[in-house]
């Protein structure tokens, strides 16, 4: 971990929503004033499409099995590495994975394709990734570590599975029926790798539906943020000096429901996030600027 170089990793599964914590992230760094290095999970990723596929079709064969939620499919040492690295120096390098062909036409990589490796910008206040495993640790690799301040969102698994094929169909163009059968390749991983993850981060933004989403691979809409509650669980309130009273007022309906959780409506979650979040990074890039003005 680094005063002078922190690093704020957000973890969340495939169609979770990590983006809307992005979204609340660039709001803070506007007010701060803070640039940010942005890494994309996707871009750890061992194999390219074709790759993944013949990687899949292989270990099919082995009656094995491989997805993007394992460590077998992703460069995690390389990760940590870059944490670490970010952590001590404030460099580092990235790419982009090329999900579709307007991304394609931005990078000029075809789709399915990553990027050369790049060096982060010059200067940055923070590293912030979004991705798969920002809190991931193997026998081999221990992600986690090397991170200041670890954030998943988390909607309950049939909320996921529902944004996940919407995502994917509306998004992507694939084939309803080869998201879901990639849903089941990764269930084993999910478990494995995936839901350990969010007993290690510091904050865990999960979204509840309050309408039916008890058969997920029928439904024909995502249910908004108005037809669901946040639940906030911190896994320890005092290291980041939560004011519990100052959220409760802050945020109309909202309840505490344990000791160290509140519940906020739906479409309260942006709000919450930034009220949240706000004082720890203010802290945070308060304290690299005082490190490095040490430093030098």
């Amino acid at each position: 971990m680094s005063k002078q170089h922190p690093v704020v990793a957000v973890t969340g599964s495939s169609g979770a929503g990590t983006t809307t914590v992005k979204t609340a992230f660039e709001h803070i760094f506007r007010r701060l004033e803070v640039t940010a290095a942005i890494v994309e999970g996707d871009s750890f990723h061992r194999f390219n499409r074709k790759e993944m596929a013949e990687a899949i079709g292989a270990a099919a064969s082995r009656g094995e099995n491989i997805s993007h939620f394992g460590p077998e499919a992703n460069l995690l040492c390389n990760l940590g590495k870059l944490f670490k690295t970010y952590g001590e120096t404030g460099n580092g390098k990235r790419r982009y994975y090329v999900h579709n062909e307007i991304e394609a036409r931005e990078h000029g990589v075809p789709a399915g394709e990553f990027t050369d490796w790049q060096d982060l910008p010059r200067d940055t206040d923070m590293l912030l990734y979004e991705g798969l495993h920002g809190a991931m640790v193997t026998d081999e690799c221990d992600v986690a570590r090397f991170a200041d301040l670890l954030i998943g969102v988390v909607p309950i698994v049939n909320l996921e599975w529902i944004q996940k094929i919407h995502r994917d169909t509306q998004q992507r163009g694939y084939a309803e029926t080869d998201v879901t059968r990639t849903i089941l390749r990764r269930m084993e991983d999910y478990v494995n790798h995936i839901t350990p993850q969010f007993s290690r981060t510091d904050i865990n933004f999960q979204r509840v539906p309050t309408v039916d989403t008890s058969n997920p691979f029928i439904a024909r809409d995502v249910p908004t943020p108005d037809e669901s509650f946040v639940v906030i669980r911190f896994r320890d309130p005092a290291k980041f000096e939560v004011d519990f009273p100052y959220l409760l007022a802050m945020i109309d309906k909202s309840f505490v429901s344990r000791r160290n959780t509140i519940v906020v409506p739906g479409g309260k979650m942006l709000l919450a996030m930034e009220l949240i979040l706000m004082p720890i990074l203010k802290r945070m890039v308060n304290a690299s600027r005082t490190d490095t003005r040490l430093v030098a």
